[in-house]
This record gives C-alpha cells, structure tokens and sequence, in this order.
C-alpha cells in the first residue's frame, strides 16, 4: 500500500498547496452589504472544505481555512476553535491592534501539510470584520484562538507562515513533530 503524504491527502480534499500564486496574493474584500450573497456562497464552500477535511484529519488546536485556499480570492476565512465553540467566520478581517508579548508555537497550514513550523505570534489581537450588513465589529482574540485567527488573515493577506519564522528556523517535517492531537500550551 502506498502511502499518501499529508499534503497529497490535502490536495485530494481540495486545498491549494504552497506554490500556487493565488496563496501569494493579497484577496479581494467584500463590498458589503452588496456583495452579501458572494460572501454566504464563499463562506458555506469554506465550510464544506472544512468538513471534508475534519472527517480524515483531528484538530485538537482548532483549525481554520481561508478561501484562497480552496481557489478563491476573496477575503474571507472560517476558524473552528477547539472544542465545541461555534465557528469564528472573518469577512474582511483585520488586524488593528498586537500585544506586545509574543510567544513562539509550531503551527501547521492545510497548503503544505507535511511540515510544522515554529511561528512567534503576538498572544492578543484586535480584529475588525466586516458583518453581511456591512457594518464593522472588531473582536479580541488571545493566546490559541489569536494564533489560529492570524495564521488565517496572513493567508488573505499572502502571507504563509513561513513569512513569520525567525531566520535560520526550518520547518520541521511532521513526523517529527510530537505535539498532534494536543491543545496549544499558554501559562
């Protein structure tokens, strides 16, 4: 039997895998309310993706998806915090307040799956979206939650997480990583 790596099973799912140009490009905000209908049909094909990949791969982290990553350049990403929160959806999100106090965690990314790599974050973020009426709400977000929501806006803004790592920092192949299937570690 042949083994299928990571980021093949990935690709088989529907993800885009590192190396596509459209991961290297800034999406497309919503003009909202008028683009209302795109923003909803974007948002359910990123939770189908979602689905689709939840039912081969656990997440004890959270996971999130943003629709460059399944071929679509619009601003929009779906993050599944973990446990039984309900689903985060971020419309034209952005960043408009950082801690200062960072930590370094491994991340993964659905686009290149076969690597972990360790990605200093800022431990709080402000984000300001965009609701399907049109109107602006900005959320603070910390520690896992705040990591998994700026791995996901990188991704709309062309950013890998690679882009992040200190220099002379690898990823670390995933049969190395030891930390699958355990929550982010916060004091």
């Amino acid at each position: 039997m042949i083994d299928v790596r990571p980021s093949q099973r990935m690709r088989d799912l529907g993800v885009v895998q590192e190396g596509v140009s459209i991961l290297a490009e800034p999406a497309r905000p919503f003009d909202l309310p008028a683009e209302r209908d795109e923003a909803e049909r974007v948002t359910d094909e990123l939770f189908a993706a979602m689905d689709r990949i939840g039912q081969v791969h656990p997440f004890a982290k959270g996971m999130g998806i943003a629709a460059p990553q399944i071929g679509i350049a619009r601003a929009v990403a779906v993050v599944q915090p973990p446990g039984d929160a309900p689903a985060i959806i971020l419309v034209n999100p952005r960043i408009t307040e950082r801690s200062s106090e960072t930590d370094e965690q491994y991340e993964g990314c659905l686009s290149f799956f076969d690597v972990r790599g360790l990605v200093p974050r800022p431990l709080k973020i402000a984000v300001e979206t965009t609701t399907l009426a049109g109107e602006a709400v900005t959320t603070e977000y910390e520690h896992g939650l705040a990591r998994l929501i700026h791995h996901e806006i990188d991704h709309l803004d062309g950013l890998l997480y690679t882009a992040r790592m200190m220099a002379g920092v690898d990823p670390i192949p995933v049969e190395e990583y030891r930390e699958t299937g355990r929550a982010w570690a916060y004091e």
